[in-house]
């Protein structure tokens, strides 16, 4: 196994080395996670909005909920926040969504 060194300047690290680091920080960060199955309107988009503001900028949130409304009303909810809807995805009735959180 090799070691990686971390250092500033890339130049001294070997060329096949430097693309390993680079990479490490390419690695996607599994994004928090909320289950609002059973939730109904209003509840959903207030828990998402909640969970969203104890994120850093740019992290990422996938919800999930049941109610038949939230397909409407979280999209409507990030455009007036600024925060980024990622990905829109069914799983069975569920809507399972993926946020950004914007600055």
């Amino acid at each position: 196994m090799q070691k990686i060194f971390f250092n500033n300047d890339l130049r001294k690290i070997r060329l096949a080395d430097r693309e390993t680091v680079r990479n490490l920080g390419e690695q996607a960060i599994e994004p928090a996670r909320l289950d609002l199955r059973g939730l109904r309107c209003p509840l959903p988009v207030l828990k998402i909005r909640k969970a969203l503001l104890r994120l850093d900028p740019g992290a990422e949130l996938k919800a999930a909920t049941d109610d038949p409304l939230a397909g409407l009303d979280v999209p409507n909810l990030l455009r007036e926040t600024g925060d980024e809807l990622l990905a829109t995805e069914r799983d069975g009735a569920a809507f399972v969504f993926r946020i950004r959180r914007g600055n």
